[in-house]
């Protein structure tokens, strides 16, 4: 009986490990609200650099870019003149996220007027 008990505890206490989460947002949360909230050059290049870092280097269980992502970054790039690499990051959206088509469908049409 203390072995059946002792096995049960085992497993109990190696499955309480922790848990990766899906995505890897790195400093998403924090650079975009500073972003939005002061529009500082600084706070600009903080942000484009987490957009890159969060594409060129997806971490997380999946080891993919976060839902989102590359839409909210292709809108940043087509509101700054580059409208040729924000259309590129809005198909990737919508080929990595196809419930996303119909929404960024609609961003796209729009900045091709």
């Amino acid at each position: 009986m203390k072995v059946a008990v002792s096995v049960v505890m085992i497993i109990i206490l190696t499955s309480c490990g922790t848990v990766q989460p899906l995505y890897d947002w790195k400093a998403y949360e924090n650079v975009s609200y500073l972003y939005y909230k002061q529009q500082t050059p600084k706070a600009e290049a903080k942000l484009v650099k987490n957009f890159e870092s969060m594409i060129a280097k997806p971490g997380g269980s999946t080891h993919k870019v976060p839902p989102g992502i590359y839409a909210e970054y292709g809108y940043y790039l087509l509101n700054h003149n580059q409208k040729e690499k924000g259309l590129k990051m809005m198909a990737v959206e919508i080929d990595l996220y196809p419930e996303s088509k119909s929404f960024v469908e609609r961003i796209i049409k729009q900045a091709k007027k």
